[in-house]
């Protein structure tokens, strides 16, 4: 329920207003900026943080406000990622030191993918990539290779919808990048150059379930002008195979 200007009625919708205010470059917010990001009234915002201080989800300064500790150590205990990222750790690692380069596993959520482990390289590359962030499907090497074993209609929705460009070589016609899908399908990869950011090229793999639905995905990174992806298909298809193994065991012992 939301009122005459969007703002919602209730005071949780108000809450989650106040805490999706925050983004991950924001050191600390000062009120006036909350209230032109929130487009609560100020007495209405005043009330809500003094109570998200109290309650430790927002920290105060004399700086402004930030979110605070306890709502990450809150989100930690509800992550339904907490158990994969334990699953994976190990062979993102072990890929990080075969490569040398940044890598990532992301989930999919909605049109986007969502990235929930980065382990840098050695020699780390501007990606725009971050823990918690997201990023449209259709750009990443790990979106699409999540989407090319996504459901029908979610590849239905996101070939009909826009493709705004993100990097200088992204992906706008829906009729390349279904043929890329395709491509992604018979050879267990996806390859992006340049199409989330200027100068990233990358490689990535879906991790699969039983029933061949993507339950994640992992990728390598690096900057176009030193990393192949090319050379490291083998490397990612295994982590991601190793990674879906161990998820299934798991499971499998979960159900004995």
């Amino acid at each position: 329920m939301t009122g005459s200007e969007g703002v919602p009625n209730t005071v949780i919708g108000k809450v989650v207003v106040v805490l999706d205010a925050f983004t991950a470059e924001d050191h600390w917010v000062s009120f006036t900026e909350l209230v032109r990001r929130t487009g609560l009234h100020k007495t209405t915002l005043h009330r809500l943080l003094a109570e998200l201080v109290g309650s430790r989800l927002v920290d105060r300064s004399g700086a402004g406000y930030r979110l605070g500790r306890h709502l990450f150590e809150l989100g930690m205990r509800a992550s339904v990622e907490r158990g994969l990222i334990e699953v994976a750790t190990p062979f993102l690692e072990d890929l990080r030191e075969r490569t040398h380069e940044t890598v990532h596993l992301g989930v999919l959520e909605g049109d986007e993918v969502v990235y929930v482990a980065k382990i840098g390289g050695h020699r780390q590359a501007a990606s725009p990539s971050r823990i918690g962030g997201r990023m449209p499907l259709y750009c990443t090497a790990i979106g699409k290779a999540m989407l090319a074993h996504a459901p029908a209609d979610l590849k239905a929705r996101t070939l009909s919808g826009p493709l705004p460009r993100r990097g200088p070589r992204t992906i706008t016609t829906p009729g390349l990048l279904a043929r890329q899908l395709e491509t992604i399908l018979e050879t267990g990869v996806a390859f992006e150059y340049e199409e989330s950011a200027v100068g990233i090229v990358c490689v990535s793999a879906a991790i699969l379930d039983a029933d061949d639905r993507p339950v994640a995905g992992v990728s390598v990174t690096g900057p176009v002008t030193r990393f192949r992806p090319e050379a490291h298909t083998h490397q990612v298809r295994a982590a991601a195979a190793g990674i879906a193994a161990t998820l299934a065991r798991r499971d499998n012992l979960r159900q004995d």
